[in-house]
């Protein structure tokens, strides 16, 4: 035995180290997950919402620009020139050039002046209220129409935990699928090496593990694509496994409340049905601040001049106050388009409210329908587990004892593994419909 020989024990070692040391950096980050925390995150990450709160800010800066109109008026200017000497001839003669005296003028050859005005307006045909009125009135509604975006990204987010949900439960019932599946072929092989089972009946067996396996793989893929798509929706990296809690499923909302109730409370809490009202208000204000125009304006003004003209005049303390009048003669055949305009799109308001709140009872009413059979589907296939369970232990008994074949038994599983993917995707559905239900309600985001 070489000195080689003796080293090369401890390099497999050392490298064996290194890789169990690199495996648990390379491994996936997991999180536990509740259905609050993951509608929390959605919240906070959502870049709807985010865009929604620079309309917010841009909406209360136009308010405090529309409150700002009120507010005087100052500007301060002034002048420094430099001139030349101009040629002047004055044909008027004074009477001391009468004598044959010479004309005589001062030399000016710069100029210097100040100006300071403040403008107070008193009336503007009620122009500046309306613009303050509008103004808030459309803040209002752009909050409004943030919180039913709002209510959106909490639906969605529900939608997605649901479906990641529903994915990685199928992945677990088609492994054990695919197991018993497995333990099937292998008893099969047995019996048809023993002359118990024609070659045929194994491989339909085998065909079937075959369809598993496929159905494995598919399923495994839309669990992972499922959770990628959950992680991006919450902000969190790409390879972060989540891990359900299952307890969401217990928020099937169980309610007494009728169809008719659900539509009443949609009329009071209906996000965007409110955002509706503040722009009919917001529009009304419009067409007062166009009437605004047919009334004259009237302001107070002050003003201080001072003036430095060497060898002519110096002025200062010029101190003027007073009141303006103004009226634009052109706006009495003018205006009558813009009042006419504004009316317009008060019209445009009001017909989008009505049909708003058709939709809302169309809403409602699917919403709610749909929450109801996703209750129903819920006992059936409940039921409907029972009977595949019993169907495929009856079956199974028959094909042990030869009276029923191997397609019986096959079927059997195959619908008893339905059954099973069917009852998960209706809890899971339950709770999405009655979040929706909630959503169509306008009362989604009120404990989130």
């Amino acid at each position: 035995m070489n000195a080689r020989s003796l080293y090369r024990p401890s390099w497999i070692m050392f490298l064996g180290m290194l890789l169990a040391w690199s495996l648990p950096g390379e491994a996936q980050t997991s999180k536990s997950l509740s259905l609050n925390e993951a509608i929390e995150l959605g919240i906070k990450n959502s870049k709807q919402l985010k865009l929604n709160q620079t309309k917010i800010t841009s909406a209360l800066n136009a308010v405090k620009s529309a409150n700002a109109a009120q507010l005087p008026e100052a500007s301060v200017s002034g002048s420094y020139l430099r001139i030349n000497q101009p040629n002047v001839d004055l044909k008027m003669k004074s009477d001391d050039n009468n004598g044959g005296g010479g004309e005589s003028f001062p030399k000016v050859d710069q100029v210097a002046y100040g100006l300071a005005t403040v403008t107070v307006p008193l009336f503007s045909g009620f122009k500046l209220q309306a613009g303050k009125e509008s103004a808030r009135y459309l803040a209002e509604a752009t909050k409004l129409d943030a919180d039913h975006d709002r209510e959106a990204v909490i639906q969605n987010t529900v939608a997605a935990y649901s479906n990641l949900y529903k994915a990685t439960v199928a992945v677990n019932l088609v492994q054990e699928n695919l197991k018993q599946s497995q333990q099937r072929v292998s008893d099969f092989v047995s019996m048809e090496k023993n002359g118990i089972m024609a070659r045929n009946d194994l491989l339909k067996a085998q065909l079937q593990q075959s369809n598993v396996e496929v159905a494995l793989t598919q399923a495994e893929s839309d669990r992972n694509i499922a959770n990628v798509n959950m992680d991006i929706l919450l902000g969190l990296p790409e390879d972060t496994k989540l891990e359900l809690d299952t307890t969401f499923l217990g928020n099937n909302g169980a309610t007494e409340k009728n169809v008719i109730e659900w539509e009443q409370l949609a009329v009071q809490k209906r996000k965007d049905a409110a955002s509706l009202q503040a722009h009919e208000k917001a529009a009304n204000a419009d067409i007062k601040s166009a009437k605004a125009d047919y009334y004259p304006s009237l302001a107070l003004t002050g003003g201080y001049v001072a003036a430095y003209i060497p060898n002519v005049i110096t002025v200062t303390n010029a101190v003027n106050v007073g009141v303006g009048l103004k009226y634009n003669l052109s706006s009495l055949w003018k205006t009558g388009d813009k009042v006419e305009d504004a009316k317009n799109r008060l019209k445009a308001v009001q017909i989008n409210e009505e049909m708003l709140t058709d939709n809302i009872h169309l809403q409602v009413n699917q919403a709610y329908e749909n929450y109801v059979v996703s209750r129903k589907k819920i006992d059936m296939y409940e039921t409907a587990i029972e009977q595949a369970d019993e169907n495929y232990r009856i079956t199974k008994n028959k094909h042990t004892n030869s009276l029923a074949t191997t397609t019986d038994l096959l079927e059997a599983d195959v619908a008893e593994l339905q059954a099973k993917l069917n009852y998960t995707s209706a809890r899971a559905d339950a709770v999405v419909a009655y979040n929706k239900l909630l959503q169509a309600a306008g009362v989604l985001g009120e404990n989130n």
